[in-house]
C-alpha cells in the first residue's frame, strides 16, 4: 500500500505546477484525499483536501484562491494545481489518503485521519 507524489520541481514565483497523486495497492477512488506540505524547520500544513467524490474541497487559507485540488477517479489520480507561486510554497509536497471518504472540516489540516502516505515530492519556488 503506497501512495506516490509526482510532478514537483523549480519554478520561478507567479509560476504553476501541476502535482499528481496515485496509489498503488489499493483504489483512491474511496478514500478522501489530502495534500500536505513541509517546509525545511517548519510542521508539516494541511493545503488541500477533496471527499471521495470530488464534489467537496477545502484549502488551507494561504493557498485559497490559488491552489486547485481535484480528482480523476477513473485514472484514480488526485491533482493539486497550484498558480501563482510564491517562495513560502517551497516545501516537499506529500498526498495522503484518508481513512474515510468524506472530510472532518475541523480537523482533516493534521492529518489524523490520513493513514497512507506517499514520499512527497519537492517543490522549489525562486524568487
Amino acid at each position: 500500500v503506497q501512495l506516490q507524489a509526482s510532478g514537483g520541481g523549480l519554478v520561478q514565483a507567479g509560476g504553476s505546477l501541476r502535482l499528481s497523486c496515485v496509489a498503488s495497492g489499493f483504489r483512491l477512488n474511496r478514500k478522501a484525499v489530502g495534500w500536505f506540505r513541509q517546509a525545511p524547520g517548519k510542521e508539516r500544513e494541511g493545503v488541500a483536501v477533496i471527499n471521495y467524490s470530488g464534489v467537496s474541497t477545502y484549502y488551507a487559507d494561504s493557498v485559497k484562491g490559488r491552489f486547485t485540488i481535484s480528482r480523476d477517479n477513473a485514472k484514480d489520480t488526485v491533482y493539486l494545481q497550484m498558480n501563482s507561486l510564491k517562495p513560502e510554497d517551497t516545501a516537499v509536497y506529500y498526498c495522503a489518503a484518508s481513512i474515510y471518504d468524506g472530510i472532518d472540516f475541523g480537523s482533516w489540516h493534521q492529518g489524523g485521519d490520513f493513514a497512507s502516505w506517499g514520499q512527497g515530492t519537492l517543490v522549489t519556488v525562486s524568487s
